[in-house]
């Protein structure tokens, strides 16, 4: 990995605390004040309903520059933040929030390695090795039960795999969360519940644009995480990338980001109802076909 790259990782992660003061305080002043009872039990309803949204981060094909969009209210996103090039050595990057309140820390893989740096660190370090065998890796979020987001990662033999995540950002020991057969699926996505049971659950659009739910157990039992799927529908193989940033929307549900062959981007908000997770879809964007990775 190159000094240059390190230094890309780390202007990425930290341009929040980058913002003017202006903005800052328009944040702050629109934040209601809570009591500490008070706070704690929005914490409480917070997590049993959704994960709150996090910036969508883009990846522009022509220069390998970083693009954060922070979430709207009502939905969508405003315009975009540009982070800086040097990001397009790395085959797959992940942004999660595992560093307290860091919303930024970021996983990214560089040939076999995979590397985690945090927003609230001084630090870029290899988590794992031999990755050479993966060829997808998300995250949905908390699945595992633990208090940091996990990592769901796709071997090329088809199997998936849950590695659960820690606070320092490694990772404990991988369990199959998936028998072989999952290569038929060109995309994976979900960040939250969409069921409605308080459990975070996962996404996945086969090669023929089927969508299928599988709600997340909570177990980290060995092909026990996930239960039985659910049909979405039909048709989602006009979407060339799926992406979820959590509750997009302000409405305490997990929702769906959908990008389309023409270049639009389509809201999908979650409805909490595992028989029809979705409401139509809203369109939010146009001009997204020179981005090659969502995250």
């Amino acid at each position: 990995m190159t000094n240059a790259f390190i230094t890309a990782v780390r202007r990425a992660i930290s341009w929040p605390r980058a913002l003017p003061a202006a903005a800052l305080v328009a944040v702050l002043a629109a934040a209601p004040v809570l009591s500490p009872a008070a706070a704690a039990s929005a914490r409480a309803v917070q997590a049993v309903t959704a994960a709150p949204a996090l910036p969508l981060f883009a990846r522009r094909s022509s220069d390998g520059h970083l693009l954060a969009y922070e979430p709207k209210p009502g939905g969508g996103f405003g315009s975009p933040v540009d982070l800086g090039g040097g990001f397009s050595a790395a085959t797959a990057i992940v942004r999660t929030g595992i560093s307290g309140s860091g919303r930024n820390d970021l996983y990214f893989l560089l040939g076999a390695s995979l590397y985690y740096t945090s927003e609230r660190g001084t630090e870029t370090t290899v988590v794992a090795s031999g990755w050479y065998f993966n060829n997808l890796v998300m995250t949905p979020g908390n699945l595992g039960g633990t208090a940091t987001s996990d990592l769901i990662v796709r071997d090329t033999a088809g199997a998936l795999w849950l590695y659960q995540g820690r606070p320092d950002g490694t990772l404990a020991a991988r369990v199959q969360a998936g028998a072989a057969g999952w290569d038929s699926m060109n995309a994976l996505a979900g960040f939250g519940d969409y069921t409605g049971d308080g459990k975070n659950d996962l996404l996945a659009k086969t090669s023929t644009g089927l969508l299928y739910l599988y709600p997340g157990t909570g177990s980290v039992t060995a092909n026990g995480i996930l239960g039985t799927r659910i049909s979405v529908g039909s048709g989602w193989g006009f979407y060339t990338a799926l992406v979820s940033t959590g509750d997009n929307d302000g409405d305490g549900k997990a929702d769906l980001i959908a990008r389309d062959s023409t270049g639009l981007l389509w809201l999908f908000k979650g409805t909490g109802v595992a028989s029809a997770p979705f409401a139509p879809r809203v369109q939010i964007g146009t001009g997204w076909n020179g981005l090659d990775a969502l995250f």
